[in-house]
């Protein structure tokens, strides 16, 4: 559970905001290796309910002594055979933190650099996902839409729009919901909160919603293989959740390289 600046590309620094409430400007920049560190290093200095879901999970202070910043941790890891919500039922139903880990770790193998750092450490004795909170968050999607604006820039607000379908068809994330869509101040969207993702179907959800790829992205997927899967994401994906993870990705492909054949590079493919 984000253009001069090129932000969904991989060498974007991680220049992240302090606190929703705390000035953008308290935050050092980062390198990713220093904030792995302190997800994993630094002190517990609060811990409280982080509202607004439903496993229980909770919002963190940390602080090493130099940097003081707010975590995400997620500890939920559930498996059921079949599970309901609603009207739906969902077969080999999974719910776990190490999703987030492993959607942090694919999302910069392709280059998207909008799904928030996440580790695993152990808090308060459990193995949890402990995830860097996004700040200077103005809206949620849910506010966006009631709002009806696409911000100062609405063709660089629809080419996200494009790149989170993407992904979630890439990870096959049934839990995309308005609340975890987030936008920051420059009008970047992050995406956060992936447990419910990286499920075993092969098939693509809403492939007709796969209209325009930005170009680099389009590349690093047909880049993909399982041994750099594999490397990047650890033990946070098993063998036939990666191998779900390319099937999905050869029909991405196929969809985008269909319209390429149809339409041409020019009105299929932008650039971020």
């Amino acid at each position: 559970m984000a253009l001069a600046r090129r932000p969904l590309l991989i060498g974007v620094c991680y220049i992240l905001a302090v606190a929703a409430q705390a000035p953008s400007t308290a935050t050092p920049t980062l390198t990713p290796e220093e904030m792995e560190t302190f997800l994993l290093k630094a002190r517990v200095t609060e811990l409280r309910d982080a509202g607004g879901g439903v496993t229980g999970s909770q919002r963190a202070t940390l602080s090493d002594g130099r940097l003081t910043h707010d975590v995400h941790i997620q500890y939920v890891d559930i498996a059921r055979p079949v599970f309901q919500a609603g009207g739906h039922t969902e077969v080999n139903f999974k719910d776990s933190y190490r999703f987030n880990i492993a959607a942090y770790r694919l999302a910069r193998l392709i280059g998207l650099s909008t799904v928030p750092m996440s580790v695993e450490r152990t808090i308060s004795g459990r193995t949890s996902a402990v995830t860097w909170w996004v700040d200077d968050v103005q809206m949620d999607e849910k506010d966006r839409l009631t709002k009806k604006t696409m911000g100062p820039n609405p063709g660089r607000t629809s080419n996200q729009i494009q790149i989170m379908r993407i992904w979630d068809e890439l990870i096959q994330n049934r839990d995309r919901n308005q609340g975890n869509i987030l936008w920051t101040s420059d009008w970047t969207m992050w995406l956060i909160d992936h447990t419910r993702a990286f499920r075993l179907g092969r098939n693509l959800l809403k492939p007709e919603d796969l209209k325009r790829c930005d170009r680099g992205l389009l590349e690093r997927l047909r880049g993909l293989s399982d041994t750099s899967i594999s490397a990047a994401a650890g033990g946070s994906l098993t063998k036939d959740e990666r191998a779900a993870v390319l099937e999905r990705r050869n029909r991405i492909v196929k969809v985008f390289d269909d319209l390429i054949a149809k339409h041409g590079e020019e009105v299929v493919l932008f650039t971020m």
